[in-house]
């Protein structure tokens, strides 16, 4: 018998026979619980029974009715297979049926890990140089095949200037978005590195071997593209979490790491700006996020304040 937690955990019933063939011999799903934090996924913890009585968990992702899903299972299937004995702690590949052949929707079945999302104030400090260390290891796995190149999210058409925003400051940003992009030298990239899919060890405070990640998770926008959209995406998230200062800590601490940006100022200025421009279509769904994952007191409002201090900083910094 299958112990849902809650009606949202619930696994449709051609997904079940489907990941129960990828089981070990004698092994079962004895519980399903709903994962929340995501925004275009379902994701799903199942418990399984061993033939020795013990359990272990794996983690389903499922996409209902998405335009993109095959390309980005198939690309969160390549991923995780590059990275295996890479040193990057990513989540095993168990299955995965992009196409929905056998499961009602696209679906990836992958290993389950330990540890937890930090996206509190408390800790942050510490946290930010770790962040850093593992973009940068990230961004040095040299796959034999190359992931397809980066797709950009926004345009200088599409950008929604916050209500009350610096409108010089956002027509400026909108203005550096319009050009080319410069020329780069290509990395394997994440695409979506922030701290809602960065796992840490439970015990976040810092011992004496400091802070831990456990894991990286969600790598279905694996792309080949500069290392400086990796970090401009994260160093949004950063501003729009814990405000604009941390935005722009972050890429001094890439680059501590030993991680190499771009040489010039309005390279770097482009990538930035061009990553934290997107967030000005999705700010109502990532806030909405963040508040599901516990950051309660960050309204939509809150986030497009911070979002529109950020791009003002970056353009004051780097402009």
């Amino acid at each position: 018998m299958v112990t849902n937690h809650d009606e949202a955990a619930a696994v449709r019933p051609l997904t079940l026979a489907w990941v129960s063939r990828h089981l070990e011999v004698g092994e079962r799903i004895v519980g399903t619980e709903a994962l929340h934090g995501g925004i275009t996924a379902e994701m799903r913890r199942l418990t399984i029974g061993t033939r020795d009585g013990s359990t272990r968990d794996l983690v389903l992702r499922t996409f209902v009715n998405v335009e993109h899903a095959e390309d980005w299972l198939n690309r969160e299937a390549g991923a995780l297979t590059l990275l295996t004995g890479t040193g990057v702690p990513a989540p095993g590949l168990v299955a995965v049926d992009p196409t929905a052949a056998r499961c009602e929707y696209p679906s990836l079945l992958m290993t389950h890990l330990a540890g937890r999302t930090a996206l509190d104030d408390e800790g942050l400090e510490a946290r930010v140089p770790v962040l850093a260390r593992q973009l940068v290891e990230i961004h040095a796995v040299r796959p034999a095949v190359r992931p397809r190149e980066y797709v950009a999210l926004t345009t200088a058409d599409t950008v929604v200037t916050p209500k009350g925003a610096d409108a010089a400051a956002w027509a400026a940003a909108i203005d550096v978005i319009r050009k080319p992009a410069p020329p780069y030298e290509g990395r394997f990239l994440h695409r979506d590195f922030h701290p809602g899919n960065v796992l840490f060890d439970d015990v976040l405070s810092p011992g004496p071997a400091g802070v831990r990640i456990t894991g990286v998770v969600d790598w279905a926008a694996a792309s080949w593209g500069p290392a400086d959209l990796d970090v401009a995406h994260c160093s949004t998230n950063l501003a729009l979490l814990h405000g604009p200062a941390w935005g722009l800590r972050f890429a001094e601490a890439y680059e501590e790491a030993g991680g190499v940006l771009a040489a010039a100022a309005s390279e770097r200025l482009y990538w930035r700006v061009r990553d934290g421009l997107v967030f000005s279509e999705t700010v109502r769904l990532v806030a909405q996020s963040w508040r599901e994952a516990g950051r309660t007191e960050l309204a939509t409002r809150a986030v497009e304040e911070r979002l529109d201090a950020y791009v003002t900083a970056l353009m004051d910094a780097l402009g």
